[in-house]
């Protein structure tokens, strides 16, 4: 893999379930400086770049000496909103950490840059194994199923699979929501009008396999925890 490698954080200050939840203290620090932080630390990007529509999450990034962006249009999805940024960037690989997920560490990204190696991956992400049956029916934690080469075949808010065969052990994996794009592949999806799944489901990435276009998932141990309700806020405080 040549060229350089940004991460882009979109970042909505009015989230559908948890308004202002970027902004949120987090053990003393809002969830959105968290999130740059840790980006930041992981050494493996050429730039970081917060993308948000707020000027109260600007200034929050800002003000510490971060660095970010104002979006210029109103957009539907996260990839949205960094596509506009990449767009005007000399860069090969985008990596897309979203805004409420402060427990970014360096290890399950490096190995899905890795990904990119192949030159035929051109979108990738982060899946966990979900062992929690409350966490498994829970609508708020979006599942994906694989394929032998671990490129996803769906991801849904309900129970994939759906365990017909009681005598099977099956393994159930939540989608982390950390992307990396070739450029190319990002600005496309933004070309693309938004998919029926998509809408259905409320989960953007749905768009690039409705359009036939592969995501290469990686598998990682922990990624901590994201946060869309205030009680994710209050689990990530007692794991802090």
């Amino acid at each position: 893999m040549k060229g350089s490698v940004v991460a882009l954080i979109p970042a909505r200050y009015a989230a559908t379930r948890f308004k202002g939840k970027l902004l949120a203290e987090l053990a003393g620090k809002t969830v959105i400086w968290r999130t740059y932080e840790a980006s930041v630390a992981t050494g493996l990007f050429d730039e970081v770049v917060v993308v948000t529509d707020s000027d109260l999450i600007y200034e929050e990034i800002t003000r510490q000496g971060g660095k970010a962006m104002m979006s210029k249009k109103e957009h539907e999805s996260g990839s949205d909103r960094i596509a506009e940024a990449a767009e005007s960037m000399n860069v090969e690989i985008v990596v897309n950490v979203q805004g409420d997920t402060p427990f970014v560490k360096k290890e399950p990204l490096q190995l899905l840059m890795n990904e990119f190696k192949d030159p035929s991956v051109q979108v990738g992400s982060l899946m966990q194994e979900l062992k929690q049956q409350e966490y498994i029916h829970d609508e708020n934690y979006v599942k994906v199923a694989v394929d032998k080469n671990r490129n996803a075949l769906f991801f849904s808010r309900s129970v994939i699979p759906y365990p017909r065969n009681k005598n099977l052990q099956i393994t159930y994996y939540e989608h982390i929501g950390v992307y990396a794009f070739r450029k190319a592949a990002l600005l496309n999806f933004t070309n693309w009008p938004v998919t029926p799944l998509e809408d259905a489901e409320k989960i953007e990435c749905l768009r690039y396999l409705e359009n036939g276009v592969p995501i290469r998932m990686v598998v990682t141990d922990f990624m901590g925890v994201e946060i869309d309700t205030p009680e994710d806020l209050e689990k990530a405080t007692r794991m802090l």
